[in-house]
């Protein structure tokens, strides 16, 4: 019989679900939950009423009792899923304790989190594992297998820009992600993924960023345009709500109303804030340059109210350049739907060699939430694992190079100032990534003449 790895979780909010079926039914097999631990009395209660959990009598625990739980319950890895906010509290204790961690990304949401991160890694040894889920979506794997092989040669400068739909986009403005206490704003929150893909794509790392940024359409002055005058701080209790666009429902779906309406009265967190609230500090549109240690120029874009949901990005190499264009389906986090599948009649990759004709790449297919790569994800962390050419499997180095260039984004805002990743933290190591074709390897003379 397979001996069973046992993990206990804390944070109980709608992305942790992912992983707790996954522990507790796909790899039951091989896994086991045998604690769960939130901050929220109703979730806790939820998730201990739910089978499997229920029937295994699964023990729960407060926040205060983190210790408690790895005491009592002895896993042998922790799965942080709370606010971006709390992520190092729990990491760095989990560590302290014995436990290995895998964390949702961001890995945390400061300078100064990350590097307590790093030294209490190096103190015990224990590994920290961040789940970049974007890293195995195969269409972007298939971007990754194109500059792996040298496709357009050697890569000289990306220019990526990310959309967020007015439906989802407007979802950050509800909830704790709204406020750069709790998760760093949209630059480390979403954004990560974003810059975790870049340093995956080039197998490089930034060292210093630029930034500029503002937030020009979640404002009041957007809502009194709109003709909200009579607004409240939640569209619950809103008087707006039925003449407005971006009201989310609570009661309209059984997902939302349980975890969150139903449990309001344990810690007072609602999860449908107005987005045109005046104590919202994020930002709706960012525009980032970054250098990276390979001598790549990274131009970046996110903007948050979008006709459309995706990404559009172009690598720029000494053979010809890479186009790829995703455009995913839009969601509420936490409604049920699958997050963020991939639109296949919208998604494409073409390249345009140096001088001769472009041609269109057969994707690689992809089902499932985050294009794919949740599924993968899963397997990967629960499954039995297998050799990986593209070493998608994040460490908290990589954790700690997305999250920083995020962080350096804010403080060039805030500073006006470029800001240099190695000034953020001490003893950053560079993370494992795959091999990328180099300066030093031959490359092909371009046709004297253009294509007829």
């Amino acid at each position: 019989m397979t001996k069973k790895t046992h993990y206990a979780q804390v944070g109980l909010g709608a992305r942790s679900l992912l992983y707790s079926r996954a522990v507790g039914e796909t790899y039951s097999n091989r896994c086991k939950m045998v604690g769960f631990c939130d901050v929220n009395e109703g979730r806790l209660q939820d998730r201990l009423n739910s089978e499997p959990f229920k029937s295994q009598s699964v023990p729960g625990y407060c926040a205060d009792a983190f210790d408690q739980m790895i005491c009592e319950t002895r896993p042998h890895v922790i799965i942080v899923t709370t606010k971006d906010s709390e992520h190092e509290r729990y990491i760095c204790r989990a560590m302290e304790l014995g436990c290995e961690v895998i964390t949702e990304k961001p890995m945390t949401i400061s300078a100064e989190k990350c590097q307590r991160i790093i030294d209490t890694q190096k103190e015990t040894g224990k590994q920290c594992r961040v789940t970049f889920n974007y890293r195995y979506s195969p269409p972007r794997i298939q971007v990754k297998e194109l500059l792996m092989a040298g496709v357009i040669g050697n890569i000289l400068s990306v220019d990526f820009h990310w959309m967020l739909d007015t439906y989802h986009g407007a979802d950050y403005f509800r909830r704790w992600h709204s406020r750069k206490k709790n998760s760093g704003g949209l630059m480390v929150h979403k954004a990560t993924h974003h810059f975790d893909l870049v340093n995956w794509w080039l197998s490089a790392v930034p060292v210093s960023v630029f930034a500029r940024g503002h937030r020009r359409f979640a404002t009041p002055q957007t809502a009194e345009r709109l003709g909200l005058i009579n607004r409240t701080n939640r569209c619950h209790t809103c008087p707006e709500s039925e003449h407005c666009a971006f009201a989310l429902d609570l009661t309209a779906k059984d997902s939302l109303k349980q975890m969150y309406l139903n449990n309001e009265q344990y810690d007072g967190y609602y999860r449908d804030g107005c987005i045109f609230a005046t104590d919202i500090d994020i930002e709706d549109s960012v525009n980032v340059v970054a250098d990276y240690n390979n001598g790549v120029k990274l131009a970046y874009s996110l903007n948050v109210f979008c006709g459309w949901e995706g990404y559009q990005i172009a690598f720029n190499g000494t053979s010809g350049r890479l186009e790829h264009t995703c455009q995913e389906s839009v969601y509420i986090s936490g409604d049920g739907t699958i997050p963020g599948s991939l639109k296949p009649e919208n998604t494409r990759t073409r390249i345009y060699p140096i001088r001769d004709q472009p041609y269109e790449v057969e994707l690689w297919q992809a089902t499932g939430g985050h294009g794919g790569g949740d599924v993968a994800l899963l397997e990967d962390i629960f499954g039995l694992g297998q050799p990986d050419k593209y070493l998608r499997a994040a460490d908290h180095w990589s954790g700690a190079y997305a999250m920083l260039c995020g962080v350096a984004a804010n403080e060039s805002m805030r500073t006006d100032q470029h800001i240099h990743i190695n000034d953020l933290v001490s003893g950053l190591q560079f993370p494992d990534f795959p091999p990328m074709p180099t300066d030093d390897e031959p490359m092909p003379m371009p046709n004297k003449r253009g294509p007829a």
